[in-house]
């Protein structure tokens, strides 16, 4: 039996998350671009993932698949394309594959959320060693934000790219136990970018973990 984990479609991929997902530790199979659409998928077990690909793909071929990735629980799928229905008509016959609805995916949990003001220079040194994003500059503002499941850093990025364009995107941390977002300008960037992603989380129908 296969677990619906995450059922993430995403809209109008931002210029900086695009650029992120097809960076080589992402995008191991085709890179998508800003604006395209995506679906996100995880499952469990693992390896059930690799059924999901094969329906996905057989119904809209011309579909571009970004990341497969099992990791020792979870199984994540990644699909872009041009036109959304190449992606709902995807996702319907995964669904209906393994007997599921978008629904039955966890609930996002938000554990933490800051925006740390005036960064020091020794903060943004000792974070440039382990982002995968844009460099953090010093006395930005910078917003952090995690939450599970993982995967919904992803939707929490793009989202907060809409609303603050002008700010950058330092870390999407999108696998693992929990998921992630570091991003830094102005204080009312971060701000307006801190409320669109509880907002839009809020917004997730999901059951409890």
């Amino acid at each position: 039996m296969t677990e619906l984990r995450v059922y993430l479609p995403i809209e109008d991929l931002q210029p900086q998350f695009a650029a992120y997902l097809s960076s080589p530790l992402r995008a191991r199979a085709y890179p998508p671009f800003r604006g395209q659409n995506s679906l996100i998928i995880e499952v469990a077990p693992a390896l059930s993932i690799h059924r999901i690909t094969d329906l996905a793909l057989k119904t809209a071929p011309d579909m571009e698949p970004g990341i497969l990735f099992t990791e020792r629980q979870f199984g994540l799928l990644e699909l872009h394309s041009d036109d959304m229905a190449d992606l709902e008509a995807a996702g319907a016959a995964i669904l209906n594959g393994i007997g599921a609805r978008p629904g039955d995916q966890l609930a996002p949990k938000v554990l933490y959320h800051d925006i740390i003001e005036d960064l020091s220079d020794q903060h943004a040194i000792i974070l440039n060693r382990s982002r995968d994003g844009s460099i953090l500059v010093p006395r930005v503002a910078l917003l952090i934000y995690e939450m599970t499941p993982a995967l919904f850093a992803c939707v929490a990025a793009n989202e907060a790219e809409k609303v603050a364009p002008g700010a950058t995107i330092n870390d999407v941390q999108m696998m693992g136990a929990s998921g992630r977002v570091f991003m830094s300008g102005t204080v009312e960037e971060m701000t307006r970018a801190r409320d669109r992603i509880t907002e839009v989380l809020d917004g997730i129908e999901g059951r409890s973990g």
